[in-house]
């Protein structure tokens, strides 16, 4: 029987999400010979890397005309592959541009397709959902709403729930966290999370910083001191954080940058402000009360009023789970640091407030279900190999 299966991640998170999933089709089926492409966690778990996915994870038009040659070369070798070696079975974790090229190129081979992470075709370019319809035989989604979504549109899919409750915990207690840190465990601890991306950062973190700064302003005397942390992402530098107004602050506020224990930084914290995005599970996981925030240019903002789904009634993963409002959301001109201090002081002084979140990310967590993705996409593969 044809033991070989390509597996084609394009993105760091692809690449880990990915390495955990061969890990656990080899666990059950130690026989099978992996290939295809991403980086350094697929290649530790034995997958023969026929190009290194860093050289064209790229985001932004203009990276992608620059990357251009390398993402032909991929294409090029892969399909090769794919021809000469005919695995039983090829794999597609998100990066979705790249990837439904390469399926439309197994299903003329007659490769089975199975699609784990799908991209997020329920709120923006809709129309592709016809394209992975055509392309792909199974999707194992990430996201319990995502399964009707894919299955009204005739497609075969299953949740096999989200990678990150398989690693996201604490592993200390508040105390204990306060005492490594040096925080007085009494505190009221702020998570500011502007996001991983340079971009990102120097549009948000200066917002975060003034933010903060009101939050300081507005506590009385007799109130508990006010911690910020800022967790530091591996794609950035403590420079970098720093080179954006940081140490303007540094007299005024209490503020520490943390490099380790991101986990344990997001369950002491009493509230957050987060970039819309995956972390927003994170904290939702860690049943921490949160504010979301989103903005970009005003260019990229008008183009995506275009492509974005106009259905659509939320931006963040947490309240698109829980199909009403949990946690509140500030889009663009209401990115400010007035907006933003007035939903965090609601979030931790108004208890009502506070604990009608605290109960809807409960609502959440459930919703989300249990721990086991990689092992629930395995059998998917298995399945279709089989």
């Amino acid at each position: 029987m044809n033991n070989k299966v390509m597996i084609l991640a394009g993105e760091a998170s692809g690449d880990l999400h990915g390495s955990r999933l061969v890990s656990a089709m080899l666990a059950r089926k130690p026989d099978l010979l992996f290939s295809g492409m991403g980086g350094k966690e697929l290649l530790a778990v034995g997958v023969n890397l026929l190009f290194d996915s860093k050289k064209i994870a790229v985001v932004g038009l203009a990276e992608v005309f620059s990357h251009l040659p390398d993402i032909l070369a991929a294409r090029k070798v892969i399909r090769k592959a794919m021809c000469e070696d005919r695995p039983a079975l090829l794999i597609l974790i998100d990066f979705p541009d790249f990837n439904l090229m390469l399926a439309k190129y197994a299903k003329k081979l007659g490769i089975p397709v199975l699609y784990y992470i799908s991209p997020q075709v329920w709120a923006w370019r809709t129309g592709r959902v016809k394209t992975i319809a055509a392309r792909v035989d199974r999707i194992g989604v990430i996201l319990p709403f995502e399964e009707a979504f894919f299955r009204n549109h005739g497609i075969a899919a299953e949740y096999v729930g989200h990678p990150l409750l398989d690693s996201v915990r604490s592993t200390m207690g508040r105390d204990d966290f306060c005492a490594s840190y040096d925080i007085d465990p009494q505190s009221i601890c702020v998570g500011l999370l502007p996001g991983s991306r340079a971009k990102e950062i120097s549009t948000l973190l200066p917002i975060l910083l003034q933010t903060a700064r009101r939050l300081q302003m507005g506590r009385k005397q007799h109130e508990k001191q006010l911690v910020f942390l800022i967790p530091l992402a591996s794609t950035v530098s403590e420079g970098e954080i720093r080179s954006h107004g940081l140490d303007d602050f540094g007299v005024d506020l209490d503020i520490r940058i943390l490099k380790e224990n991101r986990h344990d930084m997001m369950a002491v914290c009493d509230a957050a402000v987060v970039v819309s995005g995956t972390v927003t599970l994170e904290l939702a996981l860690l049943n921490t009360p949160m504010v979301v925030i989103y903005k970009v240019s005003n260019v990229t903002y008008r183009i995506g009023r275009i492509l974005v789904n106009k259905d659509l009634k939320y931006f963040s993963l947490v309240n698109l789970i829980a199909e009403r409002e949990v946690v509140p959301e500030l889009l663009q001109e209401e990115v400010t640091p007035e907006r933003i201090g007035e939903e965090l002081n609601a979030i931790l002084f108004d208890k009502g407030r506070r604990k009608k979140m605290l109960q809807s990310l409960e609502l959440v967590r459930n919703r989300m279900g249990v721990a086991g993705a990689s092992e629930k996409a395995a059998s998917l593969a298995l399945s279709l190999i089989d």
